[in-house]
């Protein structure tokens, strides 16, 4: 079967009409990718009419899933204010062909979260590289390990990781057609963009499209019940930080950091931003901070050591822990089979452990109260 290309694409949604024109001559159509047979692409449209486009939309992902070897439409709806405000505001959209919105979609965001959901966490660091999906997968385990109900969000939108790590194929469903089923493995469920687009398809997405399918991800998922939501947050102090402590009621952030000068100097940024936006910092963890060679048993400080125990003192926050650089835990991330749960005994999953005991001792005092709304102005 043909795959069907960019100009094929471009000449179904020509076919769509909005007023009249077709949404592509108004210059509806941003942000357009085919690869493969995996489409996505944004409708920007003007955010009074945010409400009433949502048949448009469905319309051109219509449109173009008809199309010959089209395999999945993520269609995005969003709302895009004038140049002089510099705001955006995403209505809710499909993920893809599997997902459709039932109904109007609803405007503004829903601070209390998924319902069913005790606890958001977020695991966080200020820049990319530091084993912080690593982190969060075995924390998520961990904190399953100590009894509770866990599921894991993948927010790393760019970069999306879960699915390997966990060992996850396929694609989620819908039971209700509005809510997706989360995917399970190792005893924790979990939901990532990666099940609905192909491994090695970029996501060429502009802040607005992000913060839509973050939304989405968080709220249109079948969570419930849940003691606590893990969130692997995407590195950096951008979009996807700012929607999640806008639209969750996140109980808190752990910050990720080699103990790097470098990393740490991310790290602090990282922090600062939780605390700007009401978000208790739980604390930081260092990981990769020792590594003991497994031939001589000689301990080695790649990175250096202590860094992030050092800077948490500095900026009074507690520090949560010290997770060694072993390749038992990198061939196993790699494997889809997190050291926490295929070796528990084991000092790398005892590490993790510690952490998550740490963690919930957090959780047990954390204020959840909303955040405020952040307006950039």
């Amino acid at each position: 079967m043909a795959i069907a290309t960019t100009e094929d694409v471009l000449a179904a949604l020509r076919g769509i009409n909005d007023g009249d024109s077709d949404v592509v001559s108004r210059g509806l159509i941003q942000g357009l990718a085919v690869k493969n047979g995996h489409v996505s692409f944004a409708l920007e449209v003007d955010p009074q009419e945010g409400r009433a486009k949502e048949p448009l939309r469905m319309a051109c992902e219509r449109a173009v899933l008809a199309l010959p070897g089209v395999r999945s439409v993520t269609a995005v709806l969003t709302a895009h204010r004038d140049s002089h405000t510099h705001n955006h505001r995403p209505q809710r959209a499909s993920l893809n062909a599997q997902m459709r919105t039932a109904g109007s979609p609803q405007a503004g965001p829903r601070p209390q979260g998924p319902e069913g959901v005790g606890a958001i966490v977020a695991v966080a660091s200020g820049k990319g590289g530091v084993g912080k999906s690593t982190v969060a997968v075995n924390l998520a385990i961990a904190l399953k390990a100590l009894g509770k109900r866990v599921g894991l969000l993948d927010a790393d939108i760019y970069g999306p990781s879960i699915p390997r790590m966990l060992g996850l194929k396929g694609k989620p469903v819908s039971k209700d057609g509005k809510k997706l089923e989360p995917m399970e493995a190792w005893g924790i469920k979990a939901i990532s963009i990666g099940f609905l687009v192909e491994e090695d398809q970029p996501m060429i997405w502009r802040g607005p499209m992000v913060m839509t399918a973050l939304t989405q991800l968080l709220n249109d998922v079948a969570w419930a019940p849940l003691d606590v939501l893990v969130v692997d947050m995407p590195p950096g102090t951008g979009d996807a930080q700012l929607t999640l402590a806008q639209r969750a009621s996140l109980a808190g952030a752990v910050i990720v950091s080699t103990p790097q000068d470098i990393a740490l100097i991310d790290a602090r940024k990282g922090l600062a931003m939780f605390q700007r936006t009401q978000v208790p910092v739980f604390g930081i963890i260092e990981n990769m901070s020792t590594f003991v060679c497994p031939h001589c048993g000689k301990e080695s400080h790649i990175f250096g050591h202590g860094g992030a125990r050092e800077t948490a003192a500095k900026l009074g926050t507690d520090f949560l822990g010290e997770i060694p650089l072993h390749m038992a835990i990198r061939e196993t991330s790699d494997g889809g089979a997190p050291i926490a749960a295929t070796d528990p005994g084991s000092p790398q999953a005892k590490a993790f452990l510690a952490v998550a005991e740490k963690v919930l001792a957090k959780l047990e005092t954390a204020d959840t109260r909303p955040a405020p709304r952040i307006i950039m102005e």
